[in-house]
């Protein structure tokens, strides 16, 4: 058996499809290995278990890892509102659950700096992410998740009293965090049209933006406002959701309408862009995001809602990718 077959052999099976080439000349192994698919703290480990296993090899005096890295090319899908209180959190945390079981690698950027949520619905048992250098590693939750959220940074229940070069800075950390192999990261916007919004959309250039309205003339006013945000930005609205749409009473099963009916298919309409569907006022919702259980996660009818919402976003990616 050769030197080299050695080496390999001494490889680590579950590294070995890694690894792209070994050589060895005068006592000295060089593996080339593909780390593409890593983030950095994985590809360091990737490094150091190669260099223990094949310096153990009888005559390998000493061990050269290079890794090959392709930068994994992430698409930013921006999940935006006119005002708060519509529910935009809540749609993000589930169209990003939903994703994950579709297969997608899917990552969460809570980018509402004054008032993040998306601990409470994807993570409640507050994971702190680490960092190594000045890079943050996001926690991964247990819906396959990535998140980074201010609320994971402070301490709970303290108020974030920055200006917007502090905001900005704050949103340009989580979006160039360490995200592994996340092919997606889904981006839950503060309300209104502001300096985050405007960072985002100049530093980061989001592939597309998913607004999220109540049905109301109130709220279609301000969605209406943050569409037009988007369009002089030269980024694509995939389309609109009309949430809290639509209440039925669990005693006699009739449908009402505390918020309207109707009024973000119209306004996609009008404004000639997709519809993406319609999330109901659901008591159901509620409990479940309050626990950390979002209803993406299950079979549950609630869950078929945001699953079929999820699959147009999924369409409308794949569509822009050939």
């Amino acid at each position: 058996m050769s030197s080299i077959e050695i080496i390999q052999q001494a490889i680590p099976s579950e590294l070995s499809a890694m690894v792209r080439s070994v050589k060895f000349v005068d006592g000295v192994a060089t593996i080339i290995a593909d780390a593409g698919a890593l983030g950095r703290s994985a590809a360091t480990q990737l490094q150091k278990e190669l260099e223990v296993a094949v310096a153990a090899v009888p005559g390998v005096s000493e061990v050269r890892v290079a890794l090959m890295s392709e930068r994994v090319k992430r698409r930013i899908i921006a999940v935006g509102s006119g005002k708060g209180g519509v529910g935009k959190s809540t749609l993000t945390a589930n169209l990003a659950v939903a994703l994950a079981g579709m297969g997608r690698k899917v990552g969460v950027v809570d980018a509402d700096i004054y008032g993040p949520s998306q601990v409470m619905l994807l993570d409640p048992a507050r994971g702190k992410p680490r960092a190594e250098g000045n890079m943050l590693i996001p926690v991964e939750s247990e819906f396959g998740v990535r998140l980074l959220s201010m609320a994971q940074l402070v301490e709970g229940g303290k108020a974030i009293a920055w200006r917007g070069p502090m905001v900005g800075q704050a949103l340009t950390q989580m979006m160039e965090a360490d995200w592994g192999d996340a092919e997606l990261l889904l981006v839950d916007l503060p309300p209104g049209t502001g300096d985050v919004q405007l960072t985002m959309m100049q530093k980061f250039k989001p592939d597309g933006a998913v607004i999220v309205t109540t049905p109301q003339d109130l709220a279609l006013i301000d969605a209406t406002r943050a569409i037009d945000l988007f369009t002089q930005a030269g980024i694509p609205v995939v389309g609109m959701v009309e949430n809290m749409a639509g209440y039925a009473c669990p005693h006699c099963g009739e449908v009402s309408n505390p918020f309207g009916s109707g009024g973000g298919q119209a306004a996609a309409a009008h404004m000639g862009h997709a519809f993406l569907g319609r999330v109901p006022l659901d008591m159901a919702i509620r409990i479940a995001s309050d626990t950390g259980q979002p209803p993406a996660a299950n079979n549950s009818e609630q869950g078929a809602v945001f699953a079929a919402i999820a699959a147009k976003l999924a369409d409308w990616l794949d569509a822009k990718r050939t």
